[in-house]
């Protein structure tokens, strides 16, 4: 979707500064147990489904929506995986605006719905071998995308 109300109008305030945004991303898996990317129509990047966390919405709340919005599926958040952030969740798009995102990934079943890019951020979609991912966007921990079951919450840290 395009940029929220509450985000547009931040930007009026400060520009293109770097911001903070808590987010969620969703690693969903088919009954091969293979994951679900999308392809970005901004700059071809694979990535799981991902975005913001809206204004009084919560994670799981935000985790159903941003889904849908950018894959077309109805999903049931099962777990969190873990929460990631850092220097390395940082981010500055086409136009200049520069955020670093707090991630919280969850580990979502497919409840409906199928594969269609809603908001038009998506260009494609492919799952992938959990063995054999493709370069991601961001950094999450391997242990994120392997077998499902071995769900232990698990914090990103650098050091």
């Amino acid at each position: 979707m395009p940029m929220s109300s509450y985000y547009r109008e931040l930007r009026t305030k400060i520009g293109t500064d770097l911001i903070f945004s808590p987010s969620v991303a969703a690693v969903i898996r088919n009954d091969s147990g293979h994951i679900l990317f999308v392809q970005s129509a901004d700059d071809q990047r694979w990535s799981i489904p991902a975005g913001a966390i809206e204004i009084g919405e919560a994670p799981a709340q935000a985790i159903r929506r941003e889904v849908w919005e950018e894959t077309g599926l109805k999903v049931r958040p099962l777990t969190i995986l873990g929460v990631a952030g850092g220097q390395e969740f940082r981010w500055t798009y086409a136009d200049g605006n520069q955020v670093e995102y707090l991630v919280i990934v969850f580990e979502c079943q497919i409840e409906g719905g199928k594969l269609d890019a809603i908001d038009g951020e998506s260009m494609a979609f492919r799952y992938f071998d959990p063995s054999n991912l493709p370069p991601r966007q961001f950094p999450y921990p391997d242990e994120w995308f392997q077998s499902p079951g071995a769900h232990v919450t698990w914090f990103a840290d650098p050091t």
